[in-house]
């Protein structure tokens, strides 16, 4: 299985094992970490699941949406690495991506 790097608000680092096919964001909840709270599920109708990639693996990333760009618009960490986790795919070729939970807004 492909390992993330989540990088915690309290600057922690964790390694989990997600399976592919999985987004991002749920690969993250059931490892257990709690602080991303995705609270619409991965609907993409919240910005609860912003984290910042590392821009080594931004070309291997699906494009934005005109809708998680707008969402990402209202917060105030955004970046240019900034990305709704629930619209990563999480797949082979992110295999050990980092990935930082976003201050909460």
């Amino acid at each position: 299985m492909p390992k993330l790097i989540v990088v915690t608000r309290e600057g922690a680092t964790r390694t989990i094992e997600g399976e592919t096919g999985l987004s991002v964001m749920e690969v993250i909840r059931e490892a257990g970490i709690d602080e991303l709270l995705a609270l619409c599920g991965g609907c993409c109708s919240c910005a609860t699941c912003h984290v910042h990639v590392d821009s080594d693996y931004a070309d291997k990333l699906p494009p934005m949406s005109d809708d998680e760009n707008e969402l990402l618009s209202i917060s105030d960490d955004r970046d240019s690495e900034s990305r709704l986790s629930c619209q990563i795919p999480f797949t082979n070729a992110l295999d050990g991506m980092t990935v930082t939970i976003a201050k909460e807004d």
